[in-house]
């Protein structure tokens, strides 16, 4: 399933900076514009990883997986 998230970014001298808006703590840089949207895409792939296991870490016992959607 695919999902799309919102980055805001910006030029900040030699750099490209910028952050994803839906998930905390997901921000990076680059050299070009390109290089941010590519590490911002790699940093939020990582960032979701991270949740997911600690989200199923905190699960004891039987459980399951449902969609939801926003």
């Amino acid at each position: 399933m695919s999902q799309n998230y919102t980055a805001v970014i910006r030029c900040n001298g030699a750099w490209w900076v910028g952050r994803v808006l839906e998930i905390d703590g997901v921000f990076s840089q680059g050299r070009t514009k390109q290089e941010l949207l590519e590490n911002l895409q790699s940093a939020l792939e990582e960032a979701i990883e991270l949740n997911r296991e600690a989200a199923m870490e905190d699960m004891l016992g039987d459980y399951e997986e449902v969609s939801i959607a926003v």
